[in-house]
């Protein structure tokens, strides 16, 4: 019963072939590969235009380095205040960019439209002593395990656009959110007016591939500079291209992450038939969070469950009673029915 991160997960049987398949023979290093030439198309046709495609191997350096191409002196980027990119990177974005991450508040993960314009308010391009306003992050799906609608990333790019701030995805469950909204890549990226994707195969199956994706290649034309500089260019890159080969090869990544989120589903109808138990907030994609007694919290670890105890947030202070525990599940493409049953059998006592 592994419900602590999906990031526990290994990796799919048909990425670990791929994998050992590629390590056979020679093929051109950094990048130049016939191999990775050919995931950078799949990419194109996956997202209905040319873009440009780099391969990294982490979410925090596709992220980091996705911001950093786009800042400038005093720069500041805005992001959820509970976002991967500012609560879990160790400043990494920071580091590598020289900007700023400003968090903005709202509820369930999402980014509060006005707070936003707010906080862009308060870093005009002039305020050389406070610095200025450069780029907008938002995480799909978020944090919170919910997901922003097709209107809701309209309304965050529309705020971006007319401040003329490039928009960032970082998409480390982009499969998740994807298939839990139903729609095609394009129309969940380019087409809502995203100028950057963090596209994260890792969390759903892969060993170690993230790829930034750039849908406009004119704006992309630093980015191998900083890249090789932040030790990100593999000298065998294609063992992250054949990574990606597999994973999208027959919609093998959208089949992941459809089981990962129908998983949660089983979790969230079993709790929500619960007598003792209940959902702290409703999720769509992998991820569920659920107020459950410290009891049933004590048995399910005894019985060999990992998870994750989670802070109860801020604007919700009595979420959790005297005797109870907000926790965090998160379900994967290895996550098994029988997994979901066990764990909620912990909860009936």
């Amino acid at each position: 019963m592994y419900f602590a991160s999906d990031n526990w997960a290994g990796a799919h049987r048909s990425i670990a072939e791929r994998l050992l398949k590629e390590s056979d023979g020679f093929a051109a290093a950094y990048g130049a590969s016939d191999l990775d030439r050919r995931v950078e198309r799949r990419f194109a046709e996956i997202f209905e235009r040319e873009v440009t495609v780099l391969f990294v191997g982490t979410g925090t350096a596709a992220n980091s380095l996705s911001l950093a191409s786009v800042q400038r002196p005093g720069g500041i980027t805005f992001c959820h205040s509970e976002a991967h990119v500012i609560a879990d990177e160790c400043g990494a974005p920071d580091f590598f960019s020289g900007a700023r991450l400003i968090g903005v508040p709202g509820l369930e993960g999402k980014i509060d439209p006005e707070k936003l314009k707010e906080k862009i308010a308060a870093f005009p391009q002039t305020a050389i002593q406070h610095g200025r306003a450069t780029a907008v992050t938002i995480t799909q799906a978020t944090e919170a395990g919910t997901v922003y609608s097709l209107s809701e990333i309209d309304e965050i790019a529309e705020i971006a656009r007319k401040d003329k701030l490039p928009l960032h995805m970082d998409g480390a469950r982009f499969a998740n959110a994807l298939v839990s909204l139903g729609v095609s890549p394009a129309e969940m990226t380019w087409k809502r007016g995203i100028d950057m994707l963090s596209f994260g195969g890792t969390k759903n199956g892969c060993w170690c591939a993230e790829a930034i994706i750039f849908f406009n290649p004119d704006k992309a034309t630093e980015m191998p500079f900083i890249r090789k500089r932040a030790a990100q260019l593999f000298s065998k890159s294609r063992f992250i291209a054949a990574q990606f080969d597999a994973y999208l090869e027959n919609d093998l990544w959208l089949d992941l992450a459809r089981h990962a989120n129908s998983m949660s589903d089983r979790l969230r109808s079993g709790i929500k038939a619960s007598n003792a138990s209940r959902l702290a907030w409703p999720t769509s994609a992998n991820e569920v969070f659920a107020v459950i007694p410290k009891s049933a919290a004590k048995t399910a670890e005894e019985e060999g469950a990992k998870f994750y105890a989670w802070p109860v947030p801020p604007a919700t202070p009595d979420l959790v009673g005297p005797d109870e525990t907000l926790v965090r599940l998160v379900t994967s493409f290895a996550t098994s029915e029988a997994d979901v049953e066990s764990f909620l059998g912990c909860l009936a006592g």
